[in-house]
């Protein structure tokens, strides 16, 4: 039987953990031959002949039969992998940033050289996000998609919220244990999951979105007040990536929300990751797995791997030219410093408003674009209200008050 000769590129984290799994894995019918590298002299825990610094050694070896990309450079990444789909190597990569930027691209690359790209390692670490999309939803009319899709922020709000940690000793302690990268900003602003996004929305809808056109909101500006506003409510904060069909329009953002105990999503902790998925046959069904840290992603990388090796390729779909990517109104609780002139106007209805002598909030319905001129000319906080069924009616149970 043919035994598939891997070029990795990268070995950081992920690249670590993959290795690490084919070690001690005898049944996976690959191993890695070259490993591509951007440092010459570093120290390595491999011998040094197992390194190379030119992408060609590894693109243009046609012992090589298949190329993992596991690099951080978005551009680079994506060089490589059109180079190695034009030379007819299939690949396996976890950079979510170069497939959601150019997933159009990759998919008519695949199909022109009929060779495969397999990317589940790129969302939601070890949770088989894309594969079960593929297949088992593969017949089923997908009405709203929704989680945790970023370890490093949930193991953040986690620390905060539940052990009462300030935010910068949570990430700090999401840094030491691997879960957040020296510069957390993708995390920790809802990039990385927007890009996460991006890609479910092509496997979910048949449909492309470029990730700049999709809302991003992050926890970095989550204050004490929202925290004590929650808890009080018997709430949690969770960073959610949502994507909503509704007729032939399909909205989609990344937020805090309020979560509340009713709600599967509000009893995931710490690095864990979650997928809820609500269709017409199914309902709703829950993936839950790690989503952060070397080894929960080298699994996927790995199982993308073996997934190679047995002749198996995405099926994307054409895209759907009855569906349109449309902005939503969502209900939003704004929190904003007192000496802000915060625009009321530019909510379409307010529930409910208060203003004390350091603080305010401001409940009501607002479309995204709005409600991102809101954000970008005030120092304000946004966290959304609800998902499709609503988890609490905020504004039943809001009552005025200030802390400190």
């Amino acid at each position: 039987m043919h035994k598939y000769k891997i070029g990795l590129f990268g070995f950081g984290c992920v690249g670590q953990g993959l290795y690490e799994a084919l070690e001690k894995n005898d049944r996976v019918n690959a191993e890695i031959v070259k490993i591509g590298v951007k440092t010459p002299g570093k120290e390595r825990p491999l011998p040094a002949e197992l390194f190379a610094y030119d992408p060609g050694e590894i693109l243009e070896n046609d012992d090589i039969d298949l190329v993992v990309e596991l690099i951080d450079d978005a551009d680079k990444a994506f060089s490589i992998v059109k180079e190695a789909l034009k030379r007819k190597k299939p690949v396996v990569s976890a950079n979510k940033k170069m497939v959601a930027e150019n997933l159009a691209e990759l998919i008519a690359l695949q199909k022109r050289y009929e060779t495969p790209l397999l990317y589940e390692g790129a969302v939601c670490g070890s949770i088989p996000v894309i594969k079960t999309l593929e297949d088992y939803y593969a017949l089923e009319q997908v009405k709203e998609i929704k989680g945790i899709f970023n370890g490093s922020t949930n193991y953040i709000l986690t620390k905060v919220i539940e052990e009462n940690k300030s935010y910068d000793e949570a990430l700090h302690a999401a840094q030491v244990n691997g879960f957040a990268e020296t510069d957390p900003t993708l995390d920790v602003e809802g990039y990385d999951p927007k890009y996460k996004l991006g890609i479910v929305l092509q496997h979910t809808f048949g449909i492309y979105v470029h990730p700049n056109d999709i809302f991003n909101q992050g926890i970095q500006n989550i204050t004490k007040s929202d925290i004590a506003f929650a808890r009080e409510r018997g709430l949690k904060i969770k960073l959610l990536a949502k994507a909503t069909r509704q007729g032939n329009n399909i909205s989609a953002f990344v937020a805090p929300h309020f979560v509340s105990k009713e709600s599967p999503l509000y009893h995931v902790e710490n690095e864990y990751n979650a997928v809820l998925v609500d269709g017409d046959f199914a309902a709703e069904q829950l993936l839950l797995g790690k989503g952060a840290g070397k080894l929960p992603t080298g699994l996927a990388v790995l199982s993308d791997v073996v997934s190679i090796t047995r002749g198996y390729h995405y099926r994307p779909s054409e895209l759907h030219n009855d569906l349109s990517f449309e902005p939503s109104t969502e209900e939003v609780y704004v929190s904003f410093e007192s000496n802000e002139t915060l625009d009321f106007n530019a909510f379409k209805h307010i529930t409910e408003k208060y203003v004390g002598k350091k603080t305010g909030y401001v409940i009501g319905q607002i479309d995204i674009p709005a409600l991102k001129n809101l954000l970008d000319e005030n120092n304000a906080n946004v966290i959304f209200t609800s998902g499709a069924k609503a988890e609490t009616e905020i504004h039943k149970l809001a009552y005025s008050y200030e802390i400190g």
